[in-house]
């Protein structure tokens, strides 16, 4: 570069090393960023003590209040008791309740509030910021699951032929399943209350066709195909493989690798909606 007659010499590898140094930055900043978002959202949810309520001693309190209901009812011998079959249903099915509603109105809390939009300026990732999210909200749904699973077999004396290991794993992957959704139903919602307003259409479904109310196979065959395309029925099937099989079968691993597909599935699409405007 000359000036007035003089040479300067610029320097301009210093300006490549600094964007080397700032690029090699990025990873340690996303990753920092990452546990910073999963650290204050796992704070709100400890400080909105009637979330932790909901989240941890609603289920258990609801599945003790169903086996008082059927303590005094007769068993035949050899067949599993009316508290079995229902608590196993409500082990399925409480986490993936509970835990939508939890994630959905937070997360439109943090639309409504302008956070999301914030956080979204920085170099954090759509998908590690998801990541935070999702990782904040499935600690809270194994916290649930872990809870009401201990209540049951150890409190309450809950029995299946199968072990109780892979009822944790189901309940905390349908939990799981249950954030994914409500991360992805918040996206379309505007205030809270159209995010609960989600719940009949997203989960409704689910509860009336997964053979709590009519087994699957006595369905009309359209309502059959519309039931072996959610989530619940095989997350409810998987759950009653285990109930009623000493050794684990292969039905209930393909339905729990099905649930757990569904759920990478959900938190995937809810990352490609998180640039969507709170106006």
């Amino acid at each position: 570069m000359s000036v007035a007659g003089r040479s300067v010499p610029v320097r301009h590898p210093a300006r490549h090393r600094s964007r080397t140094g700032l690029t090699a930055a990025r990873p340690d900043l996303r990753w920092r960023a990452y546990l910073a978002t999963t650290v204050r959202i796992l704070r709100q949810l400890a400080g909105d003590h009637r979330s932790v309520a909901m989240i941890l001693l609603v289920p258990s309190l609801i599945i003790a209040l169903m086996y008082f209901m059927f303590d005094a009812v007769p068993t035949r011998p050899g067949i599993p008791s009316p508290f079995d079959n229902a608590c196993l249903v409500m082990l399925g099915v409480f986490p993936l309740i509970v835990m939508f509603l939890i994630t959905s109105i937070t997360m439109q809390r943090e639309r409504v509030s302008g956070t999301l939009e914030r956080i979204l300026t920085t170099p954090l990732g759509r998908f590690a910021l998801l990541g935070g999210y999702g990782t904040a909200f499935s600690l809270a749904a194994a916290a649930q699951a872990t809870l009401a699973c201990l209540v049951s077999f150890w409190l309450l004396g809950l029995d299946t032929a199968g072990s109780p290991v892979w009822v944790f794993a189901i309940a905390i992957v349908n939990a799981v399943l249950g954030v994914g959704l409500g991360l992805l139903c918040s996206a379309f919602a505007r205030t809270e209350f159209q995010a609960v307003q989600f719940m009949p259409l997203v989960i409704a479904p689910q509860l009336l066709l997964c053979g709590i109310i009519v087994p699957r196979e006595q369905l009309p065959d359209w309502l059959q195909w519309a039931s072996n395309a959610m989530p619940a029925s095989y997350a409810l099937e998987a759950l009653r493989q285990v109930g009623a099989h000493a050794e684990l079968t292969s039905l209930a691993v393909r339905d729990f690798l099905i649930v757990t597909g569904f759920a990478v599935s959900a938190l995937a699409l809810a990352a490609a909606t998180l640039r969507r405007r709170t106006s």
